[in-house]
């Protein structure tokens, strides 16, 4: 597979992955693979409910809370995923998700660089 074929099969099944697992995907999805790096802004991701609570304070820190632990328990399945399609160990995963702007970012590092 070449590099802009996984970029794109990464982020569509990142939307199918989110809505299976979370009840809603993201409006769209781009990945760009950098070496040992796999970046993913989603955007789109925030549901109804979320936006509401987003407009205080305390809202937007209930819905990173609430994203961050949803995001704990389905890890694995998104660690097997990406090695699927990449045939390369997930190291780690780091991600957030901006309240302001209902994107979410995801860096993943992979045990070895990508060569195409």
């Amino acid at each position: 597979m070449e590099k802009g074929q996984m970029e794109a099969h990464i982020s569509s099944s990142m939307i199918t992955f989110q809505r299976k697992q979370l009840g809603r995907g993201a409006e769209s999805a781009k990945t760009y693979i950098i070496d040992d790096m796999i970046i993913i802004r989603l955007k789109g991701v925030l549901t109804a409910a979320e936006k509401e609570l987003a407009r205080e304070e305390k809202g937007k820190a209930l819905v990173k809370e609430m994203r961050y632990q949803l995001e704990e328990i389905i890890r694995p399945k998104l660690e097997e995923m990406i090695e699927e399609i990449t045939g390369c160990k997930v190291i780690s995963i780091h991600n957030d998700i901006s309240t302001k702007t209902g994107e979410r970012m995801d860096v993943i590092i992979l045990e070895k660089s990508l060569i195409f």
